[in-house]
């Protein structure tokens, strides 16, 4: 026998009715990278690595697959496979997944690493986002160059080791409040579409690079000192399609400098061109040619005079010490401030219409 009277019954049955949708709705994430004791609080699945995170995840996705991304460094190499993976770290700083590989090591298979098998996080499938946390590749460069018989870029010794790749199967990737950390080719969105959105990035040689669209958003941009090498380094080397009519785009940026790192000692760019095969033989790919351009950004005074140099690539003729000039790519800036801006002798400076042009939503092709 009920001692609740049918009036208050349903008055109680009423007020459950006005009970806040926000209370009944699903868990904020859909898993959770957890190493604690017990139960996590978070009220999803929880999963001891990111790459078991993303194994739960969809096929076939429609909707994002929110992965938390709590503090600690997750060690791991991960492949995001699947559309409309998310991550959120919980702590920008101290949520980090981290993995070390460099070009010129010995991988666990006895082969060196070779640089693209370095990412620490590949990226190939669409709809990738990552937020509110660390993407490293713990390689550090710094001191292998400092040390005797250390990997060296300019002896091609192999210290490239990539943070980050968007490669083949990437398209509409956004990465906001983000630090993508390496030295030498840190960032590699060599494919699809791509949004970063004060984002930090870290690096010395060609540390973005690839043939992707990319359009970096009030990102800070910081170079980092080679001490052993006359160039600190170089920061964009695009192999941007010639018929992709854009390459990285930088708004609104600031180009930093880490301590030790000279003046007038580094490059924005080169123009990177790979090699393919033809019926002639394997040389540069006349296909590739570089486009970048920096408008409305800040740059201190570690810029060099020049703004853009050379790069070499394999000739027709076999010949690897081959030059493509930056004349010959399609590079550009607008309106530049900060000690670092003031000359930029080569590349093309834009009109005002010409920067419009290379809007967001033109570089991406997005509708949002």
């Amino acid at each position: 026998m009920s001692l609740i009277s049918p009036s208050r019954r349903n008055v109680l049955a009423g007020a459950a009715l006005l009970v806040p949708t926000a209370t009944l709705a699903a868990p904020r994430y859909d898993a959770v990278l957890w190493r604690g004791a017990g139960e996590n609080p978070y009220g999803a699945p929880a999963y001891p690595s990111l790459s078991a995170a993303v194994a739960a995840a969809p096929a076939s996705g429609a909707k994002p697959f929110r992965i938390l991304v709590t503090r600690g460094v997750w060690d791991e190499q991960v492949v995001i496979d699947k559309p409309f993976v998310h991550l959120i770290g919980e702590d920008r700083k101290a949520s980090v997944i981290s993995h070390l590989a460099a070009s010129g090591l010995t991988a666990p298979d006895g082969k060196r690493w070779g640089t693209f098998r370095t990412p620490t996080l590949f990226v190939r499938a669409s709809d990738f986002a990552a937020s509110n946390l660390t993407i490293q590749n713990a390689f550090d460069g710094l001191a292998e160059m400092s040390k005797s018989g250390g990997l060296h870029s300019h002896d091609g010794g192999g210290p490239q080791a990539v943070a980050l790749m968007l490669d083949k199967g990437s398209d509409r990737a956004r990465i906001r409040d983000a630090d993508i950390l390496g030295y030498q080719d840190t960032l590699f969105p060599d494919a699809g579409s791509s949004l970063f959105e004060r984002c930090l990035i870290t690096g010395s040689y060609d540390f973005i690079f690839g043939g992707g669209r990319a359009y970096f958003q009030a990102c800070e941009i910081r170079s980092r000192p080679r001490p052993v090498d006359p160039i600190d380094g170089y920061i964009v080397a695009p192999s941007t399609p010639i018929d992709q009519p854009f390459g990285f785009v930088f708004q609104d940026c600031r180009l930093t400098k880490a301590a030790g790192t000279k003046a007038g000692s580094v490059y924005l760019g080169r123009p990177w061109r790979p090699s393919s095969a033809f019926a002639d033989g394997r040389y540069g790919d006349p296909r590739f040619v570089g486009m970048a351009a920096f408008l409305g950004c800040w740059m201190d005074d570690h810029i060099a005079p020049a703004g853009w140099t050379e790069m070499w690539y394999t000739g027709k003729d076999g010949n690897p010490r081959t030059m493509l000039q930056p004349e010959d790519a399609r590079f550009s800036q607008y309106r530049a401030t900060g000690p670092g801006a003031a000359k930029l002798s080569r590349g093309r400076w834009l009109s005002e219409a010409q920067a419009r042009a290379m809007s967001r939503r033109n570089v991406l092709a997005w509708r949002s």
